[in-house]
Order: structure tokens, then C-alpha cells, then sequence
């Protein structure tokens, strides 16, 4: 992990008070000079930037209720097939993943770094992030046997270290096209066709995208079997089967692909000057995909649990549309801003200037609030988090209170956030 305190993001003017030159020594200085946008490198795409901010902070707060017990349906996951609002979190931040890593990867091409080192960068990236998943995983309790290598930064890192090493070979939007088709075309054969060892075909000696008997689980049994037997470690998080495994990971590396193609079709817009043909283009493909999963789905499940091919063509569609009204909002909007366009746009700019900062600090929390006990007047020891979590609910706990409790936790994860935003500090895997 590295941190950037040497130059200023390229944040539009209205959020700052000073503007910011380079000194002979390399540091920054305020001047007056002119806002970041008026210089000649392309200005950030703001409308990722916000989007991602409202990802992470709506990923903090499902995952983090007060009572798993009293949930609102949509701050819940599925439980099997068929989608929440919280099912399109993670795939939402997998497809703004990938558009930013077209544009860094752009960047630093025409900033004269070849391949091989940036093919070095995008395997240091990745390797920092599965890292960071272990170190997260392995504390408080340190048990190497019950670690679960599997996750959600591990499946960030393994598709940053596929798209990214994909598009390093081409960027050309009919070859990204064939690869995500044969992603999630092939993923479905293999789950549809392939016999499942032990069990059978799956539609005709047992049912198809059974919870237990499919080829993603049976895969990820035989790798955990693996890593216990020469690691000494590993598990699965459902223990017979992982949302995060590796197969379904091969469906979640199109979603990555399918948010580069659209990194790739907003920096052509902006270029030529046709933004507002892009957000529309972008809102009428967001549409199809939306369209395309649900026709799917009658013979391919929306399922999250398994990354089905439906499921990622229907995410990646409604991240489309919220990405085009989000460019809409923000993306060359005339400055300065007012007072309450900036009061409404700010905080997901900050939650998403350090997204990986308030992910781990969401992490570390609860595994402290649960880790640390509490004594009650009888002598009886609960977890730090249900003394907590009562003050929220002193006489009844509701899905009201359990969402209170997690708003609250949102915020708490926030500050560290909006601390480093003022001191123009940022964290880089």
C-alpha cells in the first residue's frame, strides 16, 4: 500500500478553496492559478468517482446491520435466485473497477511506461489486495486452519490481475466483446453440460444449479481440500460452498471487462466532445443489459451466490444506467458549483478518494466490537457490539433499528475518510 501526499487529485474546483501548483522542490503550493480542469491532461471522470463512493458506502452498510435477524429484504442478499439491491453492490464496484483501470492503464501507457511494467504494476496491485483479504481474515483470532482464502478482496484481486493483464493485450472494443461472450456463454456450458462428479448431469440426474450438487461448489470443495492438505488452511464461507470461489470468478472477470468497455466508450466521448450523446448511448445499453439478464434468467438463473451469466449481464446494465445519470449530474457540470449541489456530491467523492481505507476500517471495527466482551451485572459476557447495538434498541430490536445501527456505522467508517480528504492524503494499493 502506498499514500500520496506529493500532488493534488484531480478534484474539481468547487470542492477546494486553493488551487495547487508544482514548487522546483517537487512539493505543492497555493497559488492562484487555474482549477486542475484547465490544464491539458483529461480531467478525472467524476461521475465514476461518485458512483464508487455510493458502492462502498452502500457495501459498509449491508454488510454491517445491527441485527442480521431484523433486515429489510432489499439490505439482504438473495438466498438463492433472484436479486436485491444489495446483490448489485459488489458487481457494481467490480464494473467501476474496471472502467478505472482502462483509463489508469491509458494513462500511464501515454505517460511512456510499456508493458512489462505495467504488467508488473497490475501483479503488485492484485498481490497487495489478496494480501490485505488475509490479513483481515487471519486477525483477531489468528487460526491459520479456519483462514478463508476466498472473499471479496480476493475476488477484486484476482479479476484486477485478469482484466488488467486482459486489456494490457487489447483494447479494442470488438476483442473485449468476444472475451466477455465467451466468459459468460462458456461458464454457462459448463454449468449447464458439464457432469458434476459424484452426482451427475445437472437438469437430468440432479437439478440444475442445485445449492450444493453444481460444478462451482464441487470445484471449490476439491481446491479447499487442496490448501488444507499443503497449506494447513482455507474454508468455505457457506462450508460447502463460497459465493466468492473460483469458477463463478470467471463470470465476475466479464463484469470488470464490461465496466472497461464503458471507461473506454466515456474517455472516447469526452475526447470528441460528445458527452451527451455518451450518457445517452450509455443509459440505452444499460437498458439492453438489464433486458438481456432477464430473458436469460428464464434459462440461466439471477443468481449472486453462483455469479450467473443473467445475473452479470443485469447488474452491469443497471450500474450502465446509474453511471449515465450520474455523468449527467456531475460530469461537466458548468462551475462554480453551489453551496448545496457540493454538500449533496461531496461525501461519496470522499468515500470513494479512499474507498479501500473505509472498507478495512468497516472490517477492523466489527471484528473489534465483536473480538472485545462486555461483563453484564449477573457476570455474563457478551460481544462489544451487542452493548452497542443496544443503545439502538432499548426496547425492541426492528429492521428500523438495525438500519439506524448501520447508517450509524457508515458514518463512524466515513471520518477516517473525510480526515485524509482534507489533508489531501490517499491510499493506493
Amino acid at each position: 500500500m502506498s499514500l500520496d501526499t506529493s500532488r493534488k487529485r484531480d478534484v474539481p474546483a468547487p470542492l477546494r478553496d486553493v488551487h495547487l501548483h508544482s514548487r522546483d522542490d517537487g512539493r505543492m503550493s497555493q497559488s492562484s492559478m487555474p482549477s486542475p480542469l484547465a490544464v491539458a491532461r483529461p480531467p478525472r471522470v467524476l461521475s465514476i468517482d461518485v458512483l464508487r463512493g455510493i458502492t462502498i458506502a452502500l457495501m459498509i452498510l449491508v454488510n454491517d446491520p445491527g441485527d442480521w435477524k431484523h433486515v429489510f429484504k432489499q439490505l439482504d442478499h438473495a438466498d438463492w435466485n433472484g436479486w436485491t439491491l444489495t446483490d448489485l453492490v459488489f458487481p457494481t464496484f467490480l464494473f467501476l473497477m474496471g472502467a478505472s483501470m482502462f483509463l489508469s492503464i491509458e494513462k500511464r501507457e501515454n505517460s511512456g511506461d510499456c508493458k512489462k511494467t505495467l504488467a508488473g504494476h497490475i501483479a503488485l496491485r492484485s498481490a497487495k489486495i489478496f494480501l490485505l483479504d488475509l490479513i483481515l481474515a487471519y486477525f483477531p483470532r489468528m487460526h491459520w486452519s479456519g483462514l478463508r482464502l476466498f472473499g471479496v478482496l480476493t475476488r477484486i484481486a484476482l479479476c484486477s490481475f485478469l482484466g488488467g493483464l486482459i486489456l494490457l493485450g487489447t483494447r479494442k472494443a470488438r476483442n473485449l466483446a468476444i472475451i466477455i461472450a465467451s466468459l459468460l456463454l462458456g461458464y454457462w456450458i459448463l454449468m449447464r453440460f458439464v457432469p458434476v462428479p459424484g452426482a451427475g448431469i445437472p437438469g437430468r440426474d440432479i437439478p440444475f444449479m442445485d445449492e450444493t450438487q453444481n460444478l462451482a461448489a464441487w470445484i471449490d470443495r476439491g481446491f479447499t481440500a487442496w490448501t488444507q492438505r499443503w497449506l494447513h488452511a482455507g474454508t468455505l464461507y457457506n462450508k460447502v460452498r463460497d459465493p466468492e470461489g473460483l469458477l463463478s470468478s470467471l463470470p465476475a472477470v466479464a463484469t470488470t471487462l464490461l465496466g472497461s468497455m464503458t471507461g473506454m466508450w466515456m474517455r472516447h466521448a469526452r475526447m470528441s466532445g460528445s458527452a451527451a450523446r455518451m450518457r445517452g448511448t450509455l443509459a440505452v445499453a444499460g437498458a439492453a443489459g438489464f433486458l438481456a439478464g432477464e430473458i436469460w434468467a428464464r434459462w440461466f438463473p439471477i443468481n449472486k451466490n453462483l455469479w450467473t451469466s443473467s445475473y452479470v449481464l443485469l447488474a452491469a446494465g443497471l450500474a450502465a444506467l446509474v453511471l449515465a445519470f450520474c455523468s449527467w449530474l456531475v460530469d461537466d457540470r458548468p462551475h462554480p458549483w453551489t453551496k448545496p449541489f457540493r454538500f449533496a456530491v461531496e461525501p461519496w467523492l470522499i468515500f470513494g478518494s479512499n474507498s479501500i481505507i473505509a472498507f478495512t476500517t468497516s472490517v477492523v471495527l466489527v471484528k473489534a466490537l465483536i473480538y472485545f466482551k462486555t461483563t453484564s451485572p449477573d457476570g455474563t459476557k457478551h460481544a462489544l457490539i451487542s452493548s452497542v447495538y443496544h443503545v439502538f434498541a432499548r426496547n425492541n430490536s426492528t429492521e428500523w433499528t438495525s438500519l439506524a445501527y448501520a447508517v450509524c456505522f457508515v458514518l463512524v467508517c466515513f471520518l477516517p475518510n473525510l480526515a485524509l480528504w482534507h489533508r489531501k492524503v490517499f491510499f493506493r494499493l
